[in-house]
């Protein structure tokens, strides 16, 4: 049942992903990532303000499931590789994941970091606010399920004109092939 639910989330997460990718060029997501890294050290207060954003917008929440789904894997690997020590492995893996669970903390900053380049101290704040009210919280609860139907549908549109495309160019072939 646990992992039904770490999928589920890694399917919300692919397709918040996804539909992220889909609106940004690679010159804009490029331009995003070194901006994040090229542009100096962002000040405690800008840093916290971001954090405030990240946890009312609970953006990092879907992250929560890197770890576990990367466990399940190497598990899944090393018992395939050597089924006769599966006991020996799933206790190495377990005890290796509590180890790099501290590790969590590095995503978190890089997270903030990305928002404190992308938005003033101010600006931060502001949006921190807003995302603490009850509108914020609706629309930070139903963001994940909107983007999952968004990305469906876009799936189907695009099959669609997909047809459309190929029937109207076949039938356009056809009456130039007839002249």
């Amino acid at each position: 049942m646990k992992l039904i639910r770490i999928f589920s989330r890694a399917a919300v997460l692919g397709a918040v992903m996804m539909s992220a990718g889909m609106l940004a060029t690679g010159a804009g997501a490029q331009d995003t990532t070194a901006a994040a890294g090229a542009q100096e050290e962002l000040s405690p207060s800008q840093m916290e303000a971001a954090k405030k954003v990240a946890t009312a917008t609970k953006i990092l929440e879907p992250f929560d499931d890197i770890l576990p789904i990367l466990a399940e894997q190497t598990r899944t690997a090393f018992i395939q590789s050597d089924p006769t020590r599966a006991e020996e492995i799933i206790e190495i893996v377990q005890d290796v994941a509590i180890k790099l669970a501290s590790k969590r903390s590095e995503l978190n900053d890089q997270v903030y970091r990305v928002w404190g380049h992308s938005f003033t101290e101010d600006e931060l704040n502001q949006l921190a606010e807003f995302y603490n009210t009850e509108l914020g919280q609706k629309l930070t609860k139903t963001v994940p399920s909107i983007t999952q139907f968004s990305v469906a549908v876009a799936r189907e549109w695009q099959d669609k004109i997909s047809t459309e495309m190929v029937t109207m160019v076949q039938e356009e072939l056809a009456k130039r092939n007839e002249q």
